[in-house]
């Protein structure tokens, strides 16, 4: 029985140091998210900051967002080539993230739990995107001025559906390409 278990064990570190490793399409789909948001709502924080909060010049606040969106870029690509080269072996990279399903589930079933959560994720998104920027939207004027009456829960909570879908959908969709191109490299 142990001698099972140290296979086991042996197996998933096997699987976890694989390259390339698990990540890079998820990080690059949430960039984008994240660079369209930005692109979406600078209009609004830049006439929420420069004429009626902090009365900052909007050139300024654009040059923090486009600096906000040139940080993040930055250290999404410098967290993916470490993950890619830690995946070759060459230097460390700790995640901590709970894998028991990918442990004991069979490899035909999660990949149709993948496919799965891809397709809802991706559709759910896709109807919930427009709601979510404009919630989005209402909510900066809310942050600013510290009125938290006026922001309505129900468009929170569109908002809340949308980035979880939309995670839902990166996530799977990386661990599709990615296993599909080990499995690939490793035949």
């Amino acid at each position: 029985m142990s001698m099972s278990v140290a296979g086991e064990t042996r197996h998933v570190d096997e699987e976890d140091s694989q390259f390339p490793a698990y990540g890079p399409i998820e990080a690059g789909l949430g960039y984008l998210l994240f660079y369209v948001l930005v692109d979406r709502v600078t209009p609004a924080i830049v006439t929420v900051f420069s004429d009626t909060v902090l009365d900052l010049s909007p050139s300024f606040v654009r040059f923090g967002l486009a600096t906000a969106l040139w940080f993040v870029l930055v250290v999404t690509a410098i967290d993916q080539v470490r993950r890619q080269l830690a995946a070759l072996g060459v230097g460390t990279y700790d995640e901590y993230q709970l894998r028991v399903w990918s442990r004991v589930t069979p490899s035909s079933l999660r990949t149709t739990g993948y496919l799965l959560a891809l397709i809802a994720g991706t559709a759910v998104a896709v109807i919930t995107f427009d709601r979510a920027v404009e919630a989005l939207l209402s909510l900066i004027p809310v942050v600013a001025t510290v009125d938290v009456v006026a922001f309505d829960l129900a468009e929170l909570f569109v908002m809340v559906v949308f980035f979880f879908s939309y995670s839902v959908a990166a996530h799977s969709l990386d661990r599709l390409v990615i296993g599909g191109s080990r499995t690939l490299t490793s035949e």
